[in-house]
Order: structure tokens, then C-alpha cells, then sequence
């Protein structure tokens, strides 16, 4: 999902779904110029409109409130597979 100011993307959001039990957000990326003017919050509801599953994402730690703002609510823990980093 896309959003633009006439021909400038200024937003975006992407969701990984396999169109029946789950749905991710993997991104959700604002220009900084166009943040706290509701970009975001319209991606996040076209994605809570349009689709068809649950959505679970993580939030970037100070983003949390606008999350919270936006009707989500803190859901399942995660988990993460950390590789060493070569020498």
C-alpha cells in the first residue's frame, strides 16, 4: 500500500499474508517530512480494511505509542534466530 503527494511517494506499507490465518506487516515507512500528518495511520487502517487475516508485526522500540494510538494492542511474544557475525 502506497501513499503519494501528487507524483512524491511519501509512505508505505507492506504486508506478508498467506491470505487466510496470518499476516505480517513487514514495513511501515513514512518520509520524515511527512510524519505526524496521519500518513501512517491511514496505511495502518487501509491494511486493517483490506486484509483478510490477523495481522501481527513488531514495532521499532518509541514507536509503540503510535501503534497504541492507531487501535493495536500488544500481542504475542517473539522470538529471534541471531547468526554470528564474521570476524
Amino acid at each position: 500500500m502506497t501513499a503519494y503527494d501528487g507524483q512524491l511517494l511519501v509512505g508505505c506499507l507492506r504486508i506478508l499474508t498467506d491470505g487466510y490465518y496470518f499476516g505480517t506487516i513487514t514495513e511501515l515507512l513514512v518520509l520524515p517530512q511527512y510524519r505526524r500528518q496521519g500518513v501512517g495511520s491511514c496505511l495502518l487502517q487501509l491494511a486493517r480494511e483490506r486484509t483478510p487475516t490477523l495481522l501481527y508485526f513488531g514495532a521499532q522500540p518509541g514507536a509503540e505509542k503510535f501503534y497504541e494510538k492507531n487501535g493495536c494492542q500488544p500481542s504475542l511474544p517473539s522470538y529471534a534466530i541471531q547468526k554470528e557475525r564474521p570476524r
